[in-house]
């Protein structure tokens, strides 16, 4: 049952991304936006490396998120062991998988944005839109590199992925509130998650 689910999670994500690629022209986008800045040389250059990426992407994020539900479901086991609860790997990673469909709701909406909404859009606001985000109240043009990411992480989804977790793992060991599954979350992934936007925004720093 996992393994079905994963694979679900993995064909939607792959399914939505090509969605949001077509429907908003994406590489379109990414023509013009180079355009302006490279020789017709190396833009050529650039577009073939570009369209070898859109094949490499498919191997690429079922990798990359087999990689992301291990991790957080490791990091939440941790919790568990600071808590005094015992949840088996195998359910954790049960959880994790199926708290990361609340992110395929941030593409769904995206695309609509950038399709009925503000349909005339630039490459740079379709890479800092993110839907229910702090960064959607400033002007990111405005903003330091640093701050871009950390902004768009602080989002109701993220909320919401917190409060799926503590939930899910609030019914594995019999809290019927959530609050210790809460707990585990915020202490286990909410500290991870905090070390690793500092991480990337002081890496951030020191490329710009």
């Amino acid at each position: 049952m996992r393994k079905l689910v994963f694979f679900l999670l993995i064909v939607l994500s792959l399914s939505l991304i090509e969605l949001s690629e077509k429907l908003l022209d994406t590489q379109q986008l990414v023509y013009s936006s180079l355009s302006e800045q490279l020789t017709k040389e190396r833009l050529t250059t650039q577009i073939k490396v570009i369209n070898e990426w859109k094949l490499i992407r498919y191997f690429l994020i079922p990798f990359l998120l087999i990689i992301k539900v291990s991790l957080i479901a490791a990091i939440i086991d941790m919790g568990c062991f600071l808590f005094n609860k015992k949840i088996r790997y195998k359910n954790l990673l049960n959880i994790v998988i199926k708290a990361e469909f609340i992110f395929l709701i941030v593409i769904v909406i995206k695309i609509a944005w950038f399709c009925f909404f503000h349909t005339d859009f630039i490459l740079e606001d379709l890479q800092y839109f993110y839907p229910l985000s702090a960064i959607n109240i400033l002007d990111y043009q405005q903003l330091d590199p640093w701050w871009i990411y950390p902004l768009q992480m602080l989002n109701l989804f993220e909320l919401a992925y917190w409060f799926t977790l503590a939930y899910l793992i609030g019914k594995e060991i019999g809290d019927t509130v959530s609050t210790k599954g809460l707990q585990i979350v915020a202490s286990s992934y909410g500290v991870s998650l905090v070390i690793w936007v500092v991480v990337v925004m002081f890496l951030t720093i020191n490329i710009s």
